[in-house]
């Protein structure tokens, strides 16, 4: 479904973005495995990639920062001669309510969550319009949407790539290039994983399927985004929260 295709996936050392990497190569994509700190979590995906019969690498940079990613952006074209799907992952929390929330903790939320998306989608653009095509992915979510306390930072950010999806998908659509937003709800991870029983029974029971999400749940429907298949699909908000929102 994706043979011949190379992709990058930001903060692709865990979670979601573990997930979604390895099941685009496991479609026939290569892989550009971004990280910023966790250096040995990105060589064990790159390495499960290979294991499968895949092609993948990985890339640090961190997203925030403007130059970087042009640079990184740059590199991956010299060496694979473009870039065809790119998935925005890439996200960090730092909750508390707005009372208590510090600048900081605002500032660091925005740069990686949406700064970051903006970055990368700014230093690609040029080259898929040179391709006459490319797939953008930008991960939001549900709290994006629908907002949630102790999360204003977060929400924002998730928020704001809505908007970006939107805009971009309106400038970039003419020549071949879909952007779409995927908003998972409660998904496992090692985030949720730290949450104690009864809070994940409550936010279960929130839930029109009665569980949690599974990363393989988001990470398909990425890789059909990124696919022929929806050539057709730009501009859209799916969410993937097992009817959280319904």
């Amino acid at each position: 479904m994706l043979s011949g295709k190379i992709a990058l996936v930001t903060g692709a050392s865990r979670g979601i973005g573990r997930q979604t990497a390895i099941t685009l190569a496991s479609y026939g994509a290569t892989v550009i495995v971004n990280y910023n700190g966790s250096k040995d979590k990105a060589l064990e995906v790159v390495e499960l990639i290979k294991q499968k019969g895949g092609n993948a690498a990985v890339y640090c940079c961190n997203v925030a920062k403007y130059d970087e990613v042009e640079t990184m952006m740059k590199d991956i074209v010299k060496e694979y001669g473009s870039l065809d799907i790119l998935v925005n992952n890439a996200g960090i929390t730092k909750d508390g309510l707005l009372m208590k929330m510090s600048e900081e903790d605002y500032d660091a939320v925005l740069d990686i969550n949406l700064k970051g998306a903006f970055n990368c989608i700014k230093h690609i653009s040029r080259q898929m319009l040179k391709q006459k095509g490319g797939r953008i992915i930008n991960l939001s979510s549900v709290v994006g949407v629908y907002g949630n306390g102790g999360q204003v930072n977060y929400s924002a950010s998730k928020a704001g790539i809505i908007g970006i999806t939107k805009s971009v998908a309106k400038e970039l659509g003419s020549r071949g290039i879909t952007v779409n937003a995927v908003a998972p709800g409660f998904i496992v991870t090692e985030m949720t994983d730290a949450m104690p029983e009864d809070a994940k029974a409550a936010v279960a029971d929130r839930i029109a399927m009665k569980k949690l999400g599974d990363v393989n749940d988001v990470a398909e429907l990425v890789a059909f985004l990124a696919s022929d298949k929806a050539a057709y699909i730009t501009g859209q908000v799916i969410c993937v929260d097992g009817g959280m929102s319904v």
